[in-house]
Parts: C-alpha cells; structure tokens; sequence
C-alpha cells in the first residue's frame, strides 16, 4: 500500500459560528477521511478579527493540530501565547522581532509534516518577499521531512498562482487563504504541488465573506469606515481541502475540493 499522508485543510474560521461548522462537520471528516493531520487557518476566529488564547485551545481541542493565520492576528493580547506556541503560526515573512514563528514540523505517529504560513504583498502589507522567504523555508523544512503544506494568505489570484509555480516541487500544497470564497481551480502542478487559489471560508453562509450583510452593503454604499461584525446566527457552512500525499518524496496524489452546509441557526 501507498505510504500516504492524509491532511484535512480547513479554509478561514470566521468567528462563533465558525467554531459551530468545525464542531458540527469536523467529526464527520475526520470520521469519513481519516486525516493524519487537521491544519485550518484561524486568524478570524475569535470575533472575527485576530484569536485569543482560550479560541486557540478550544479549536485544538475540537481535533486541530495547527492552526495558520494571516494579516489580522495581531490582536496584541495574543502575543504572549503566539511565542509560546507552535500550533498557531504567524506569516513568516514578516520581519525579524514580529512575535511567533512562521513554520513548524508537526510528528504524529511515524509521520512528520511541515507547515509554513506565507503573506502576500498585492494590496497588502509591504513584507519580505514571500517567493524567496518561501523557497528558503522550503529548503530548510525539507531536511526533517519532504511534507509541507503552505498557507498562503493573500488577496491577488496572480500571486497566489505564481507562488504555486514558483513552489511545484518544492512543497506538497500551496493552499490560498484570506479571500474567504472557494475557488473551483484545484490541481496537481507537474511536479506534484497541490494547488488551490483560496480554499473557502468556514461560518455563516448568508453573509458577506461570514460577516453581516447589511453592515457591508452600508459600507460600500457610503464609503465610511466601520468595523463589520460577525452574525450571531445563519446557515453554517465549512469549506476545505483534502490532500493525500507521499510521505516519501513529498509529492500530492490526490487533492479534493470540500463543502459542507447546514440549514441550521444553531
């Protein structure tokens, strides 16, 4: 039999109700795939904006092993936790003295798998280049095991793509995140990186990207600034990917698109 591993990616958990659909889908997946691993991106899971420790836990709890993130964890009240920790993991091309790590190597069982968190710069923040801090991290990760699983959070479809090529065959997946809408473009480049643009969003299906519609047509109509808020109930939903990948050489076989809904306000 293949020596294969099997990661469960769960894309942006936005707030209460996305801590909902993992606990309410979560098992199911687990119980239907069988992950080795279960990574998802939460840096929207706490209120939507940023995690706290006690959300961190609670998540860990519900069966994650690491949890990414992107430009909205810097909620300054995480910071202590974030250095402790190598379950959550920061962008790692933010500069030297950001708190946290950007990668980690995971060991469950005989298995060993690397996580590496990335932020794009396309109407972003103006960070290191993830391309090479990517490459670099990739290298290095690849001395403990050829797994690696890439998050990359970012807004521009182009950068996201050019980073898949510029990574194929360098890491197992390059997984978008930050857009908060699935993408129908996942793949296998040549040399055996799993692609996706961005893999979804996890919490209330009748919203905008999981946060109050009305809140954000208001803002689009009269452009004034406000902090939009997370429904305290709606239809859930939880989107994912599913990889299968060699524990050998590193190299995806299989990638599967995920989406699940609940008609459910509770």
């Amino acid at each position: 039999m293949p020596n294969r591993i099997r990661v469960l990616f769960i894309g942006d958990i936005v707030g209460r109700p996305g801590r909902r659909a993992v606990k309410k889908f979560l098992p199911q997946l687990v119980s239907e795939r069988g992950p080795h691993f279960v990574l998802g991106n939460g840096e929207n899971a706490a209120g939507g904006y940023g995690l706290t420790e006690a959300v961190a836990k609670e998540l860990f709890q519900a069966g994650f092993d690491c949890l990414t993130s992107g430009n909205h964890i810097w909620r300054r009240e995480f910071f202590s936790y974030l250095e402790q920790t190598d379950r959550v993991l920061r962008p790692a091309n933010y500069p030297s003295g950001a708190p946290g790590q950007g990668y980690a190597v995971i060991k469950k069982g005989s298995f060993s798998l690397g996580v590496l968190n990335l932020e794009g710069r396309v109407f972003m923040r103006s960070l290191d280049c993830p391309f090479r801090i990517g490459a670099a991290l990739a290298s290095a990760l690849r001395k403990d095991t050829p797994c690696i699983i890439v998050d990359f959070h970012a807004e521009a479809t182009s950068e996201k793509i050019a980073l898949g090529w510029h990574l194929d065959g360098k890491v197992s997946a390059l997984l978008g995140t930050h857009t908060h809408v699935q993408t129908a473009d996942e793949t296998i480049l040549p040399e055996g990186t799993a692609y996706i643009t961005d893999v979804g969003m996890t919490g209330v299906s009748n919203g905008v990207i999981g946060m109050k519609k009305d809140q954000a047509i208001e803002l689009f109509l009269n452009q004034v600034p406000r902090k939009l808020e997370v429904p305290k109930s709606g239809p859930l939903k939880l989107e994912a990917v599913y990889l299968e990948v060699d524990a050998d050489d590193g190299k995806t076989h299989y990638i599967e698109r995920i989406r699940l809904n609940a008609d459910t306000n509770r």
